[in-house]
């Protein structure tokens, strides 16, 4: 019966298929190898748990959490160039931004060890805000503001008040307007590279206390600043997208989660129980070596490598309803002490075939 059924209505089956699963589908046979490697993703399921070192010296490698078998494993990165850093997930890719002078992006499938550099920028630079914008499954977006430009010119490094876009479907950059010289000092000394897009703008968190965000319109190619809820006193803060609307989580005495609303007004939506928090801290205080990182539908608390995280997932059947999550730390991997190391965390729904390669 199974050999009988159209190929249509089995990558459908196949659609609702944890990662896994459907990786162990693919080895059946050669039909379902080919319609499992065209099933899309319907991203039904956790997102998996990427931690990377932050810094290497060789090879790359990361341990990624199955939150379907509650499972760790390593996976080695080594067909990823050094050095290079991991800053953003996009369509079940890893984005990579290298760690030399001039910047150089590319993307990698860490499950199918597939990987690409993208062309080079129009302009050399350093150090620039990074946003990424998804537009459908097999096309997103790629925009570089601000940084710094080429020492070698004349003059001396300067900061570069450009906003650059790359498109997947024409692999190409374009310089598509300027900014304020002020607004690329602020993304380019005080901004981690994480971006949420949201309703057509990108949003930039500054690290600099107070917290604040900057926003920037991309089609129309304006800037807006946002302030922060408790910014001048947060212990660390991030922005997360959340059912298409910009989300922060931050902590001091407690963590919160704001979202977004009317006329820039920020909703409290959420605050971590007692116990959680304790359990989380370990009996410690301070919320400054927590880490965030968040895509649509879920968001993941980590601090260290080795030490136990949190998420806070969407319930299944549930729409709008979400539920805090343990997730035991990677401490050992078949009977292998894991090394501790600084953490990126980065969340992604594993993708099996992409066109970009």
């Amino acid at each position: 019966m199974w050999r009988n059924l159209p190929s249509d209505l089995l990558a459908n089956i196949f659609s609702i298929l944890s990662p896994d699963s459907l990786a162990r589908a693919m080895t059946v046979c050669r039909e379902w190898h080919k319609c499992a490697k065209c099933t899309p993703s319907r991203l039904r399921h956790p997102a998996w748990l990427l931690a990377l070192p932050c810094h290497t010296r060789s090879s790359l490698f990361c341990y990624v959490h199955n939150p379907t078998l509650q499972t760790w494993h390593m996976l080695s990165l080594s067909f990823v160039p050094t050095p290079s850093k991991a800053i953003a997930t996009i369509n079940g890719l890893v984005l990579f931004k290298s760690t030399t002078i001039a910047l150089q992006l590319s993307v990698c499938n860490p499950f199918t060890r597939q990987f690409k550099y993208l062309p080079l920028l129009c302009i050399a630079r350093t150090n620039p805000a990074i946003g990424v914008v998804e537009v459908g499954s097999n096309h997103f977006m790629i925009y570089v503001a601000g940084g710094m430009s080429d020492a070698s010119k004349a003059g001396g490094a300067t900061y570069e008040p450009t906003v650059e876009m790359y498109d997947s479907q024409f692999d190409t950059w374009e310089i598509i307007g300027t900014m304020p010289v002020e607004i690329a000092v602020r993304l380019t000394v005080w901004s981690p590279n994480e971006s949420v897009y949201s309703n057509g703008v990108l949003y930039w968190i500054t690290s600099a206390r107070a917290y604040s965000i900057m926003g920037f319109q991309v089609q129309t190619n304006r800037w807006r600043e946002l302030s922060v809820p408790m910014g001048d006193t947060l212990e660390f803060a991030s922005l997360i997208p959340r059912s298409g609307k910009l989300t922060l989580v931050g902590g001091n005495v407690d963590a919160w989660i704001w979202e977004l609303g009317v006329e820039d007004d920020w909703c409290l939506v959420e605050k971590m129980g007692l116990d959680l928090k304790t359990r989380f801290l370990g009996g410690k205080e301070s919320w400054g070596c927590t880490k965030c990182v968040g895509v649509e539908g879920e968001m993941c608390l980590y601090k260290e490598s080795g030490l136990d995280m949190l998420a806070w997932r969407k319930v299944v059947g549930e729409c709008s309803k979400r539920e805090w999550c343990w997730i035991k730390g990677c401490s050992t991997i078949k009977d292998k002490q894991v090394p501790k190391f600084t953490t990126k965390g980065l969340l992604i729904h594993p993708n099996l075939s992409s066109p970009v390669f």
